[in-house]
């Protein structure tokens, strides 16, 4: 047997034309370890957007009911040359009831529960999971519980990567965000040094709110200073940038050897021997990373994604990760959202351009059978 299922489709042509729509497609029966999932909730995270939209025009896009038809530009067509064609998926995580298992015992013991899960079709009516990587919801909503996993485990992720790298503080960028949010208070819990910038002074003021000791406004004119003090007062050497282009991991990293450079008792024609490290973990601005020689010769710029740290930091520590989501999902991790939308009302024109803005505190919810 199969299910017939809505789902949401991203195709891009070669000739750089981009078909997002609602299509149904059939799912089978799961096997194994797999769960077949009603899905009942998924946000739109800006992972998500890279593979629905990318770069694409959507202000002069095509827009019917269930599809939109936008033109992506170079060099985004050139670089997405391994999708030519194909018809994906989209939505990576979301929340639902278990309605069919295979005949593993650990899938067959999750038959009937709500269950967070990250799919990579998550943006349907109904999707297939390996139970392993399900998290049982118990009485927590599947609202509550879509976002169980990308930004809490991405944020709880910066932390471990910190504690890894003998780190006792962090430096993050957009930092009044949904994830930005969540690491400030998991920051405090853990008693990690969190250096905040944002870029508004409404999100310094939430920040602060929220128990933020160190929240810098790039908007500012004294940005530089402010930073300088802030990482002289933390020992913030390492970061974490979701926006990717422009110069603000160029600012951090010039911050960061200033601060070391002052301390120095000597000179040396290599800069300061602090090592200092800026990762990125999102495309923001699709723009350049433009950096400049004024950190010396002691630096990285790396990427950060969440799966491969998963692997690397072991079942032990991802235990250990998921069981404090679960039992903080409506305090340290709780998402809130702007806008519930179906599968149709995602492909409108003013939705859709308004969640790829990706605006602080305005995140949508897709409720697939709403």
């Amino acid at each position: 047997m199969t299910t017939t299922s809505k789902q949401i489709f991203s195709t891009l042509d070669a000739d750089g034309t981009l078909t997002v729509e609602v299509g149904e497609t059939t799912v089978a029966d799961p096997t194994g370890t797999q769960v077949l999932v009603k899905m009942e909730a998924a946000p739109i995270n800006p992972s998500d957007l890279a593979l629905l939209f990318s770069a694409c025009d959507l202000e002069n896009a095509e827009y019917s009911a269930g599809k939109i038809v936008a033109q992506m530009p170079e060099p985004f067509l050139s670089g997405a040359k391994g999708r030519h064609g194909q018809k994906a998926v989209v939505g990576n995580e979301g929340a639902g009831t278990v309605v069919a298992t295979g005949d593993d015992p650990m899938a067959q013991a999750l038959m009937g529960q709500r269950v967070a899960c990250v799919p990579g079709n998550a943006f349907g009516e109904y999707c297939i999971a390996d139970a392993p990587m399900c998290l049982p919801l118990g009485d927590i909503s599947s609202v509550d519980g879509a976002s169980a996993f990308v930004n809490p485990m991405t944020a709880l992720g910066f932390v471990e990567t910190a504690k890894m790298e003998g780190h006792d503080a962090i430096i993050h960028l957009a930092a009044a965000s949904n994830l930005g949010q969540m690491l400030n208070r998991i920051c405090q819990e853990d008693g990690m040094k969190l250096v905040n910038i944002v870029r508004k002074q409404e999100q310094v003021d939430l920040l602060k709110s929220q128990g933020a000791e160190y929240v810098v406004n790039s908007s500012d004119d004294d940005f530089m200073a402010q930073l300088r003090a802030a990482i002289d007062a933390t020992d913030a050497y390492l970061g974490f940038d979701p926006i990717g282009g422009g110069k603000m991991v160029d600012a951090c990293l010039k911050a960061m050897e200033q601060v070391a450079a002052s301390k120095m008792t000597e000179f040396s024609r290599y800069g300061s021997n602090q090592d200092k490290k800026m990762y990125q973990y999102g495309r923001l601005d699709l723009g350049p990373t433009i950096l400049t020689p004024s950190y010396g010769l002691q630096w990285h710029v790396a990427g950060w994604l969440l799966t491969p740290f998963l692997a690397k930091a072991g079942m032990e520590t991802v235990i250990r990760m998921r069981t404090r989501v679960l039992q903080n999902m409506k305090t340290t991790f709780a998402s809130n959202y702007k806008a519930h939308v179906n599968l149709e009302q995602m492909l409108e024109k003013d939705a859709a351009i308004d969640y790829r803005a990706m605006r602080t505190g305005e995140k949508y919810l897709v409720t697939p059978h709403s």
